[in-house]
């Protein structure tokens, strides 16, 4: 297993492209702007809607049998979110099917062991290309799941199309643009794997999302 750690109204944005512009601010500079609980435009305002910014820990996942991606964000009102871990569990595919999942199982577990997670963001598998791949994909998100589950951690799914309008702003974003997206909204200089990028891009949705 191969690891690396890394330092520290919806309908209109979700329709509205990365470009558009609403009070004078983009889609990420909107989500950006509540998240960190600063002020915006009134149009803004009523977009996004009143609740208050997250609080709180997500450890966000991309599931997948070769290359599960996780990534644990720290949201602060008031503060830009902080990526405080992030791993690429890389599985060779020489390894039979019942090692790849216990090693994302104890991925899972590691990067939670002390993490102060609040929630656990998961990504759903919706397109496949046949039977045999969803089950690959289920048992993959059934690691992991099961490693947040024994830590009695809620766990969420997202819908990759509802992860890149919540954070890109298009639902057919590239998965480069949801990369430089991601990295953009944390402020992180480093570049970040796809699978990374992805699971961090999920904790985000939750974060931008979730209502108490």
């Amino acid at each position: 297993m191969e690891t690396r750690q890394c330092g520290e109204s919806h309908y209109r944005v979700a329709n509205a492209g990365v470009g558009d512009f609403i009070g004078g601010m983009n889609v990420r500079q909107m989500w950006k702007a509540k998240l960190e609980g600063k002020g915006v435009p009134r149009a803004v305002a009523v977009v996004l809607g009143t609740r208050p910014p997250f609080n709180g820990r997500v450890l966000g996942v991309d599931p997948s049998l070769r290359g599960t991606g996780l990534a644990l964000i720290e949201f602060s009102p008031g503060r830009k979110p902080v990526l405080l871990r992030c791993k690429t569990v890389r599985v060779p595919a020489r390894r039979p099917m019942a090692a790849a999942l216990a090693e994302i199982h104890v991925a899972v577990t590691e990067i939670l062991a002390d993490s102060g997670a609040r929630h656990v963001a998961m990504e759903q598998s919706i397109y496949v290309q046949n039977f045999q791949t969803a089950q690959i994909l289920g048992a993959a998100r059934g690691a992991a799941m099961a490693a947040a589950a024994l830590r009695e951690l809620p766990i969420f799914d997202y819908a990759p199309l509802r992860v890149k309008q919540a954070v890109v702003g298009a639902g057919r974003a590239s998965k480069e643009q949801m990369a430089r997206t991601v990295m953009a909204l944390l402020g992180h200089g480093a570049t970040l794997a796809y699978d990374e990028a992805d699971a961090a891009g999920v904790a985000l949705c939750h974060a931008y999302t979730w209502k108490e």
